[in-house]
């Protein structure tokens, strides 16, 4: 069962939280799913997390988090502490449980981005050494990355963002206006069937 999110152990100072949804056939990735089916849609969620879970978990330069939803489900790997996402818009989920992590930076990532590599976590956590908050471009105009520092306090960046559109990006950025913020590289995040076959070509 996942922690709730006001049970939290003392852990090392960089947080990684990977969000996750439980892979159940019909839930989640409905735009990839009405491009390419939802048995292959499944297939792709089931093999990209599972891929970066293997891939980032075990790096002992930071904790990994996997923040699921619904809270009860699985099977999940016994390796990764899980915590529970909170109920909400996406930018409520991850507000939330930026602000509860032990002390030290956040990076957030999803579960669909097949580029990812250790080599950008550590670079994430790298530029949030001297900014406020660190992003991952998407080619769709979103962010596969949103890293925050947190101290002195935290500042929430996700209210009234348009999710799921081209504008998530610039909205968030909006409001952190006066903060400082530094970027990574472009990735794709395999919302639909353009950015599926995208990766397919790079297979």
């Amino acid at each position: 069962m996942a922690e709730p999110l006001t049970r939290r152990r003392a852990t090392g100072s960089r947080h990684l939280v990977i969000f996750a949804r439980l892979l159940r056939l019909g839930t989640g990735k409905k735009r990839l799913a009405a491009d390419i089916g939802p048995l292959a849609a499944l297939a792709f969620q089931r093999v990209a997390l599972f891929t970066m879970i293997r891939t980032l978990s075990t790096d002992p330069r930071w904790r990994t988090w996997l923040a699921v939803t619904p809270p009860r489900g699985g099977p999940w790997p016994r390796h990764v502490a899980r915590i529970a996402q909170p109920r909400g818009s996406l930018g409520h989920r991850m507000g939330e449980i930026a602000r509860s992590l032990p002390p030290g930076p956040v990076l957030i990532v999803g579960s669909d981005i097949p580029g990812i590599r250790p080599a950008h976590i550590a670079a994430g956590f790298r530029v949030l050494g001297n900014h406020d908050a660190v992003f991952g471009p998407a080619v769709d105009g979103g962010y596969w990355l949103v890293g925050l520092k947190r101290y002195p306090r935290f500042i929430d960046p996700f209210s009234g963002v348009r999710w799921s559109t081209p504008h998530a990006l610039a909205d968030t950025l909006a409001n952190l206006e006066g903060r400082r913020v530094g970027f990574l590289d472009t990735l794709d995040d395999v919302d639909d069937g353009v950015a599926w076959r995208r990766m397919k070509q790079r297979s």
